[in-house]
């Protein structure tokens, strides 16, 4: 499950890391929350943007976000991964979508793109490669 971080230096149990799943669907929110949890993450949910701009500034914890392109609302998921990226650019963030394919320009640095639909695997591979360290090249 290599979400779980294994034992801390002291022998206990490293806490699950928090990934935010934002979605307005509710079937595909729930679908996304517990492929994540089964794999041993902590999935936060927000049904649009303006929710998990709050979920983020009051979870310093949360260590990657998944977010919907086509949402409801002032800001879609593409406006809300450039508002992220901006405030917490070390944030990893994967867009999905089932209708609006991303321009690579459309998402910030730090972001990734998975169509839908997805299989489970797919979604778990990208989520552990964005978060893993950065390899160290050497010179």
């Amino acid at each position: 499950m290599g979400s779980e971080g294994g034992e801390t230096a002291d022998g206990a149990r490293a806490a699950p890391q928090v990934v935010l799943v934002v979605e307005d669907e509710v079937l595909v929110r729930m679908l996304a929350c517990d492929i994540l949890e089964d794999a041993g993450y902590d999935a936060l949910e927000a049904v649009d943007a303006r929710e998990a701009l709050v979920l983020l500034d009051a979870r310093p914890d949360i260590a990657l976000m998944f977010t919907d392109v086509d949402m409801p609302g002032e800001i879609n998921g593409l406006g809300l991964a450039r508002l992220a990226a901006l405030r917490w650019p070390k944030l990893p963030i994967i867009a999905t979508s089932g209708a609006t394919v991303p321009k690579p320009v459309d998402l910030p640095a730090n972001g990734r793109y998975l169509p839908k639909p997805y299989r489970p695997s797919a979604l778990l591979d990208l989520v552990i490669a964005m978060m893993a360290p950065t390899p160290i090249v050497d010179a």
